[in-house]
């Protein structure tokens, strides 16, 4: 069964309490594996058969429970999500105004020490019930909306307290101003609490105006890449040039960018060359010159030449969609750590009720006199100020932010786990090749290991060598081949090539039969060998050659068995190394250099140095994870001597050299054995193993075709000290997380024992159900505003060193 991943707005929820049900709801849904809810950000994602399930199917389950789900497959390309959002708000913004304005006339002309000074209409039960109706049944209308849904299928959230709460004090006040003699009678004063109802109710949609706004502060990232995308593009089309909306951009288009103007859509130039600044994308702040050949990456500016490129990627596929779709799935996820936020979430309301009851009951048979009314101000109380919100919103507000603001950096985190893991890292292990060095090496030293060390046969080591590398996926092959090409050397044919991992490659080489003359003294020999050399003929070895006088030549052209790679390459195959080859292979290993040998039949003949240079950050990357108190180590095939070379350079004292790639995976697991965290940092391809293997994989990534499935985090500007940022973005982010999950349960742990009346015994201090509606508001808006502070919190690997 292939199942597949998908993620869809909700709409009306309040509280851990609605994300347990809706959770609930979709589980049932047969071909559901999965399914995750998160509050902050009001999405759904589910792992599922998509054979099996279908929308209706997802609609149908939301709907059961009392909730709308929003389900669309475009990626969103206009702000349509935020102009419902502003809609949303304006409306919540006016029925806390009407709220509170009324709620404030009814204080004004009942609360003790105001009345004093109130018109004798705001004093009038009546007129105070007038008042109170609209904004009980008008807007608090949401909450029984949302508590009758919720009580249709046997659950209980934060509306239905609410609910509860305000219906009890405003049903008693509308009892006690219709029917007071009844009142009296039972020796209670027919006294009103219509300011109860009505300031909570406008106190806790005040509290979740606030939120909302403050949660939208938590999604600025995902705005921020919606907004980087370009609106048209400048086609080529039947010789033309003509702007079209970026949507019809197909692969294959010529496109034109002229300065200042943002690069549409991913592609290649093939005319013209420019600086472009990618800082939206990877954060890199120094624009980069691109030229013929080169890849362009869509919403980044184009700043000075005009350039001609073919799109290669266009719509869901380019670069800046794969960053926001990771950056909202990142988002959506849920952190191991939440996991104590829901287990008492699905217990909180219930337990709440009936705390509410056993105040009442408590109160009303053991409180003073007047018992009814203590009982019920302070069930109302307990009620009101219990808050699943806090709770519901502690986690996954700091991971919004978090993500979000990696994102801006260049730091892709793939999901909340990987970003929860990632502060506990230790042990960070990089691959050499393309992560430490540039990945761009180059070919220092060519050395011939034959008695003629003429010019003549170094060309033809590096020919000999380009050769069989011509036939390697290997980078350093591309460097040799390369080398050659400058040179101008011809490359000969191979045949039964194979790479052999971790020792090096090897082929058989045949030659031309023209190129016979080069051994021969014989002007017409040479007048072949000379026309041979200019149509960069082949030049092979030949055996048993004679020159017979009169006649002509004769020899044997062979297959010859031609060896590049290390030691351990010419050991097996049997191939004599000499103590001089040795030396020289040692001597350039101890320069950071990686040496390969040259055999050719069975006898080494020369051999071959390249050498990669470290990147500028390597250096600042690992000196600032030491300063973490993070171990840094080098993984590498290369021999003991070269990694050693370029692990001092980096500062990097642990080296695991001469590590086959399918043997990085095992080296991982190794030190995981000895209790370390560890995060593997690598190409995210050749290294896929290893980086699963690991506790937080970090893929490096290059160009438009950035590893994102490969690893737990992407560094898409392959700066090194991005490593350093995420695992401190990761400890900053963990911290916060810790600190609004303490203030939730620490609020809810002291704040429910006072309002049923603790305190009442020792100071004789009951709390307000007014009070306790705007603790509860301050609550949910404190967590927000807590998260929102990652945003201001430094967490520059420079700060660090």
């Amino acid at each position: 069964m292939a199942t597949t991943t998908k993620q869809f707005r909700i709409k009306g929820m309040h509280c851990a309490s609605c994300v347990l049900t809706i959770e609930q709801a979709l589980k049932k849904v047969q071909g559901i594996e999965g399914a995750g809810v998160n509050l902050a950000n009001e999405t759904a994602t589910i792992t599922y058969d998509p054979e099996q399930v279908k929308d209706e199917h997802l609609l149908s389950a939301v709907a059961n429970v009392g909730y709308a789900a929003l389900i669309s497959e475009e990626i969103q390309t206009e702000d349509e999500e935020q102009k419902e959002k502003h809609r949303e708000l304006k409306a919540l913004r006016v029925k806390v105004v009407a709220s509170l304005f009324l709620g404030g006339l009814i204080l004004w002309g009942s609360f003790p020490g105001l009345m004093n000074s109130a018109p004798e209409l705001l004093k009038n039960f009546w007129t105070e019930l007038i008042l109170a109706a609209p904004v009980q049944f008008w807007a608090g209308l949401g909450f029984y909306k949302a508590s009758i849904s919720a009580l249709k299928h046997r659950t209980a959230n934060m509306d239905t307290l609410v609910a509860i709460g305000t219906t009890v004090a405003f049903g008693y006040s509308a009892f006690v101003t219709v029917f007071p003699g009844i009142i009296e009678r039972i020796g209670v004063e027919a006294a009103p609490y219509f300011d109860v109802a009505t300031i909570i109710i406008g106190l806790i949609l005040l509290g979740r105006y606030f939120e909302a706004k403050a949660k939208a502060g938590t999604s600025e990232a995902i705005k921020k890449l919606i907004g980087l995308q370009a609106k048209t593009a400048r086609v080529v089309r039947d010789g033309k040039e003509i702007d079209i909306s970026i949507s019809e951009v197909e692969i294959g288009d010529i496109v034109r960018v002229r300065p200042g103007e943002k690069i549409p859509v991913d592609g290649v130039i093939i005319d013209g060359s420019s600086a472009v600044d990618e800082s939206m994308v990877t954060g890199e702040s120094i624009p980069v010159l691109k030229a013929s050949g080169d890849t362009v990456i869509g919403a980044t500016i184009n700043k000075t030449g005009t350039f001609i490129f073919r799109a290669e990627k266009v719509g869901s596929d380019t670069m800046l969609a794969q960053i926001i779709k990771l950056v909202q799935e990142a988002q959506g996820s849920k952190a191991p750590i939440q996991r104590l936020a829901d287990l008492v979430s699905s217990y909180f309301v219930p337990v709440v009720i009936m705390l509410g009851f056993i105040t009442f009951a408590v109160w009303y048979d053991f409180g003073p006199e007047p018992a009814f009314l203590f009982a019920m101000l302070n069930t109302v109380a307990v009620l009101i100020i219990a808050c699943p919100c806090a709770m519901g919103l502690a986690t996954p507000t700091a991971i919004m932010v978090g993500t979000g603001k990696g994102a801006e950096h260049g730091i892709l985190i793939k999901d909340a786990e990987s970003l929860e893991t990632a502060h506990k890292v230790n042990v960070v292990i990089f691959d050499k090749t393309g992560t430490l060095t540039r990945g761009e090496p180059e070919v220092t030293d060519v050395i011939s290991f034959i008695e003629s060390k003429e010019p003549e046969v170094q060309a033809d080591i590096l020919q000999i060598a380009a050769s069989i590398e011509n036939l390697s996926e290997h980078p350093l092959a591309k460097t040799i081949v390369e080398k050659a090409s400058q040179d101008k050397v011809p490359l000969l044919n191979v045949s039964k090539f194979e790479a052999i991992a971790g020792h090096g490659v090897k082929g058989f080489m045949v030659g031309l039969a023209a190129l016979l003359g080069r051994q021969s003294s014989h002007p017409i020999d040479a007048a072949i060998q000379k026309e041979a050399g200019e149509l960069n003929a082949e030049k092979p070895e030949i055996k048993e050659f004679k020159a017979e006088p009169g006649f002509g030549l004769s020899g044997k052209v062979t297959e010859h068995l031609v060896l590049l790679g290390n030691f351990r390459l010419m050991e097996s195959h049997e191939v004599a190394v000499t103590n001089e080859a040795r030396d020289k292979i040692h001597e350039l290993q101890g320069e950071g250099k990686t040496a390969m040998l040259l055999a050719l039949s069975k006898e080494v003949i020369g051999a071959i140095a390249v050498a990669d240079t470290i990147k500028d950050t390597a250096g600042l990357a690992v000196q600032a994870l030491t300063n973490l108190g993070v171990e840094t180590v080098m993984i590498t095939g290369d021999n003991e001597r070269t990694a050693k070379a370029i692990a001092k350079k980096a500062g990097i004292q642990r080296v695991l050299a001469e590590v086959l790639p399918d043997q990085k995976e095992a080296e991982v697991r190794k030190i995981q054995l000895d209790g370390k965290v560890v995060a593997m940092v690598g190409d995210g391809i050749n290294d896929a193993p290893a980086l699963a293997a690991a506790d937080v994989g970090i893929a490096m990534g290059t160009g438009t075709d950035v590893a994102i499935e490969a690893a737990d985090i992407t560094l898409i500007n392959k700066d090194l000290r991005s490593v350093v940022s995420a695992i401190i973005l990761s400890k900053k982010t963990m911290r916060t997380i810790r600190q609004n999950l303490f203030w939730a349960f620490a609020y809810n742990v002291i704040l429910i024992p006072v309002a049923m009346g603790a305190l009442y015994p020792f100071f004789g201090l009951l709390l307000n159900p007014i009070y306790a509606s705007v603790a509860m508001a301050t609550s949910s808006v404190s967590v927000v505003l807590n998260s929102l502070l990652l945003k201001k919190k430094g967490w520059d690997p420079v700060k660090v060193l």
